[in-house]
C-alpha cells in the first residue's frame, strides 16, 4: 500500500497505431495506472498494457472493428481523489471540465505533446507513442499525483 506522502504515477500514451515500442513499455514500468488516449490500432497493444498496470482506454478515430466497439469515446473517472476526463480528440469534448470537477483532461489525436493549465485544469496530450508522423516527436507522458498537486512530464522517445 502506498504511503500518503508518495506520489501515484499515471503513464499516459496515445496514438500507438498498432506499435508498442519497447521504450514505451520500459517507461511504463512501475506506474500505478495507464491511460491510453485512443488510436490504439490493435487489441494486442491493450493486452500488453494491462500486464503492466490497470488500464483506462478510449477509442480513437482510427480504432475500428469488433475489438474497438467496446472502447468508450470518452471516459470520466476519479483517481487518487482527482477527476480525470479522457477523450481522443479534444475538439469533441462533450462536457465542461470545471462543472464536472475535472482536474485533468487527457487527449491525443494531434500527435503533438502538450502540457497546459487553463482555469486551474491540467490539459495533457502525451503526443504519439507509435509510428513517427512527419517531423513530430515520438513521445509519451507521466503524471505524478501527490498531496501538493499534479506534476506532468512529457517523455521524448527515440524513434
Amino acid at each position: 500500500m502506498r504511503d500518503e506522502r508518495q506520489s501515484a504515477i499515471v503513464g499516459v500514451v496515445s496514438d500507438t497505431h498498432g506499435l508498442l515500442r519497447p521504450e514505451v513499455e520500459e517507461r511504463l514500468g512501475g506506474v500505478d495506472l495507464i491511460v491510453h488516449a485512443g488510436d490504439v490500432g490493435n487489441p494486442v497493444i491493450l493486452e500488453h498494457l494491462r500486464r503492466i498496470a490497470p488500464l483506462r482506454t478510449v477509442r480513437g478515430n482510427t480504432d475500428r472493428g469488433p475489438w474497438a466497439r467496446d472502447l468508450p469515446r470518452s471516459d470520466l473517472f476519479e483517481y487518487e481523489g482527482r477527476g480525470f476526463y479522457v477523450i481522443h480528440d479534444i475538439l469533441e469534448m462533450d462536457l465542461d471540465p470545471r462543472a464536472a470537477q475535472v482536474a485533468v483532461v487527457i487527449s491525443g489525436h494531434s500527435h503533438r505533446p502538450l502540457i497546459e493549465s487553463r482555469e486551474g485544469i491540467l490539459y495533457l496530450n502525451p503526443g504519439s507513442a507509435g509510428p513517427r508522423r512527419f517531423l513530430l516527436p515520438v513521445a509519451m507522458a507521466r503524471l505524478a499525483i501527490n498531496p501538493d498537486g499534479l506534476d506532468p512530464e512529457i517523455i521524448l522517445l527515440q524513434g
